[in-house]
């Protein structure tokens, strides 16, 4: 595994070198809240001029620094990646809201004003706009898909349930990765994701085999379901950013 990671990981569970890639900290002011996220510009050229955007969400407890080991940019040199910053929770650690109207909105917000503030740097193809992260941050990946399904191409959460308020009405394709010793976020609660997503998107029925471990669901449509459901625990499996990075590549936004 290259991550084995609770919600309360901190940034010693990594022992990566650091990419040799250059990285830039992009700062913004947020309802009077300093954000932060580490943005990795494209270092392969994109066939359509314009550059995919994929966002990336830490778990609870984790931060920018450490999440981006995961290498999302390195399993996508054409896109530009950007490893967001959580603010510290009630409990004081950082994370993510997974509900409408919690903690202000406060990330929902910090999505449009960073949205926005890329457009304006980089050359984003609007039509491969995606959003991704890991437990805490998946909970928020799966609320984007709710509150900005008009704005995303498509959603990868890692390890990841669905709260009860957060409403699903927009078909959208979905990679959900989970682990069936998962002890953190259960496997059940990660199912009831998986099939409240199922529904979403109509795409009900028997899946089809896209791999070991892997299938998907509604293959042929515009916005198919397609898990990962791997033996492991709470983890961001070795391979993960990759295999996420072929679903966006495989799914841009469609009318």
């Amino acid at each position: 595994m290259k991550l084995i990671a609770t919600c309360a990981v901190l940034a010693t569970a990594l022992t990566l070198a650091a990419p040799s890639v250059f990285a830039e900290t992009m700062t913004w002011t947020v309802a009077g809240d300093k954000r932060q996220a580490i943005v990795y510009a494209p270092t392969k050229g994109s066939p359509a001029g314009k550059v995919p955007l994929v966002l990336s969400f830490h778990g609870h407890g984790d931060d920018a620094d450490n999440f981006q080991h995961v290498d999302m940019h390195l399993a996508w040199p054409e896109a530009v990646v950007v490893y967001f910053q959580g603010l510290p929770s009630p409990d004081t650690l950082n994370g993510w809201q997974t509900e409408k109207g919690q903690d202000s909105d406060r990330d929902l917000k910090l999505v449009d004003t960073a949205l926005a503030s890329l457009r304006t740097t980089f050359k984003v193809d609007d039509d491969r706009i995606y959003a991704t992260g890991f437990s805490n941050g998946a909970n928020f990946t799966y609320l984007l898909w709710a509150e900005r399904p008009s704005v995303f191409a498509a959603y990868a959460p890692v390890a990841a349930r669905l709260r009860p308020s957060v409403h699903l009405t927009q078909r959208k394709p979905l990679f959900h990765i989970a682990g069936r010793a998962d002890r953190q976020i259960a496997f059940v609660d990660q199912q009831a994701a998986i099939e409240a997503a199922i529904r979403a998107d109509g795409v009900a029925g028997t899946g089809t085999s896209c791999g070991n471990e892997c299938t998907i669901y509604g293959k042929d449509t515009a916005a198919p379901v397609m898990t990962w459901i791997h033996s492991g625990g709470h983890t961001y499996p070795t391979v993960t950013s990759e295999r996420i990075t072929q679903f966006f590549r495989d799914h841009p936004r469609k009318p």
